[in-house]
């Protein structure tokens, strides 16, 4: 009788255990439920459960500029109209499959790459990794599809069928495991249309199991190499821009020279009347009149031909503390940086560019924060990582010029360029570098300077209008 109340006693303890192995706690904790079952029997993708959930609305704080209330209001339908289209249009060329979210299941018998399969366009490539581990059968069966190219393998053996061999869709099937997995292993992925940058997903199935993995399709890039020399002059051009501002520029240029006397300096003039600059090692280059700040910084980095350039005012001036190698030397132990800025006076401005995506008919927020920054790098305390810098930076030469510098901003221009580069240029701030200013004076073309140095409300409006429309923004807030 004790034996058998035991028993029951054990019997209803297990039921009361395996209830709480089947409650899904996370509900109660916060945490995601499952996605599916974890029964052997079942691995499956759910295709609807693997997409990204669109951005929701931003929002912008209180101080915030609310861009389309800056647009010609007889203009503002048709510009958002516009926009949309545009915004489209640039997603289609720039997102790819590849940017799906995948889950990987568990209790799965198929083997497969996750990461690193990558494969020329039009070229055939066999896929790694792809096998099937499974307890014994009287027949296996897979099936591999995609979607923007063909899949083939071996046929060597009579104990296999395999249908679908150069389609988008292979079934292979046979009795013997040892047999199914050597096909596995020569399956070969070609793509069909010719892209130098995109993806395909490919769907692997075994009875109630599916995997869904990725591959890149993308041309390999030919390298372009600098040749850095043996010392800063092949290594480094200093660039800067001038309007009407002759008196600091030759200062400028005296101070280089004390300190670098070979480096190769390029100047863009866009002054009203040009005064040629006749010295050695020096490129000038007369610009049409008025051009502005960044038409100028377009000219002047165009014609660089240094691994780095480093960036400077015309009413800059070189000291014992603007240490040019200091800055190669940190961009040179980390290869993954494009601009790293110094202080000017002591002064390190830098700041950190806050992004959200938001709705995409609304737009996306933007918040400058100043004196933001994130971490120091790896053995330079003194430098650390932010989104942008001061007038003052030493940049990767290649990096720069293929983000350019906004021609259309002519006298409101600086931040725009890191904006312009946020998600493609690497940027730091270093402590140890520093270039000095020239105090203010007097000239005869102040006042001619002073109406084109000082922008207008006009040139404010424009600017607003330009963030509205080509980094489709909703609003943005100065910090």
């Amino acid at each position: 009788m004790f034996f058998n109340r035991f028993q029951l006693l054990f019997a209803v303890c297990l039921m009361i255990l395996m209830a709480f192995y089947f409650i899904d706690f996370s509900k109660y904790r916060g945490e995601p439920p499952n996605i599916t079952p974890t029964t052997p029997e079942r691995s499956h993708v759910s295709r609807s459960s693997v997409t990204r959930p669109l951005p929701g609305s931003c929002t912008c704080p209180q101080d915030s500029y609310i861009l389309k209330d800056h647009l010609p209001k007889e203009q503002s339908e048709e510009l958002k109209q516009r926009r949309a289209r545009e915004f489209q249009l640039n997603k289609n060329r720039t997102t790819s499959v590849l940017s799906r979210l995948l889950f990987a299941l568990p209790n799965s018998p198929l083997q497969y790459p996750i990461q690193g399969y990558t494969v020329q366009p039009l070229t055939s490539t066999v896929i790694p990794a792809l096998g099937l581990h499974a307890e014994k059968r009287k027949s296996y069966k897979v099936v591999l599809s995609v979607s923007k190219g063909i899949l083939t393998t071996e046929i060597q053996h009579q104990d296999v069928t395999v249908k679908g061999s150069g389609e988008n869709k292979l079934i292979i099937e046979s009795n013997n495991l040892v047999i199914l997995n050597n096909l596995l292993a020569k399956v070969s992925y070609t793509s069909t249309i010719y892209h130098i940058n995109t993806g395909d997903l490919a769907t692997f199935q075994f009875e109630n199991h599916e995997a869904v993995f990725p591959i890149a399709i993308k041309q390999p890039h030919i390298p372009v190499l600098y040749d850095i020399g043996t010392d800063i002059s092949s290594q480094v051009t200093i660039t800067t821009k001038t309007f009407l501002r002759y008196r600091e520029l030759k200062v400028l240029l005296d101070s280089i020279r004390k300190f670098y006397n070979n480096i190769k300096v390029i100047i863009a003039d866009d002054s009203l009347e040009p005064e040629p600059i006749h010295r050695e090692n020096i490129l000038y280059y007369i610009m049409p009149p008025a051009q502005g700040w960044f038409a100028g910084r377009n000219l002047a980095v165009s014609q660089v031909t240094t691994k780095y350039f480093l960036w400077v005012d015309d009413d800059f001036v070189f000291t014992e503390k603007t240490k040019i190698e200091k800055l190669v030397e940190v961009m040179e132990a980390n290869p993954e940086l494009d601009v790293v800025g110094g202080a000017v006076e002591e002064n390190q401005f830098y700041f950190t560019l806050i992004y959200e995506e938001g709705k995409e008919n609304e737009g996306g927020c933007l918040y400058r924060k100043s004196q933001g920054k994130f971490h120091s790098l790896p053995g330079y305390p003194q430098c650390f990582l932010t989104n942008g810098v001061v007038n003052f930076f030493l940049a990767r030469t290649d990096a720069v010029q293929k983000v350019g510098f906004d021609p259309k901003l002519q006298r409101v221009a600086h931040s725009e360029f890191f904006m312009d580069g946020l998600g493609s240029l690497l940027v730091a701030s270093c402590s140890h570098v520093s270039i000095g200013h020239q105090p203010k004076t007097a000239n005869s073309q102040s006042s001619i300077y002073d109406k084109y140095r000082h922008p207008g409300e006009n040139d404010e409006e424009f600017k607003l209008q330009l963030h509205f429309y080509k980094n489709n923004l909703k609003c943005i807030t100065y910090g």
